[in-house]
């Protein structure tokens, strides 16, 4: 299964979210490219704990759905709704400069990819507790997700 900690699969993230330009047109959703970044940038800042985390909810053991969510072969339903803190149409970081909110979003993908055990938050609103391995996996799948948002 493919995680952030594989340097392969971080290099195509990496070089896939450096095809994304300001006006790439999103297949679904409402984000913007340059919002999306926004939206990658704070959700991995959140999980490196460099950004407050929403008001935190009950660390809940959901084994079930966090193996559906990150290890099952299925794709991510569309049309789910950001935390607030992590949306740009809300209290998420605004758009600024599109290669610097670019840059952030790759380096919390790196810090994801190189976390050592403990060092990242230790649970997630919907999946419940997380591992690194399951981070490093969310971290993936998340990416992957807005990149086929966009077609790249």
């Amino acid at each position: 299964m493919k995680t952030v900690a594989d340097p392969r699969v971080l290099r195509s993230l990496v070089e896939r979210l450096g095809r994304l330009r300001s006006d790439s047109e999103r297949r679904w959703g409402t984000l913007t490219a340059h919002e999306m970044l926004c939206h990658l940038g704070d959700t991995t800042a959140m999980v490196l704990g460099t950004r407050p985390k929403h008001p935190p909810s009950p660390v809940r053991q959901r084994r079930l759905v966090r193996w559906l969510g990150l290890w099952a072969p299925v794709p991510w339903p569309h049309g789910w709704r950001a935390a607030p803190s992590n949306d740009p149409k809300a209290a998420g970081t605004r758009p600024t400069d599109f290669a610097k909110d670019l840059a952030r979003a790759v380096e919390g993908l790196e810090g994801i990819a190189a976390a050592a055990p403990g060092s990242l938050v230790p649970a997630h609103g919907f999946f419940g507790t997380m591992s690194v391995r399951d981070w490093q996996r969310w971290a993936y799948r998340h990416t992957e997700h807005h990149l086929r948002q966009f077609g790249v």
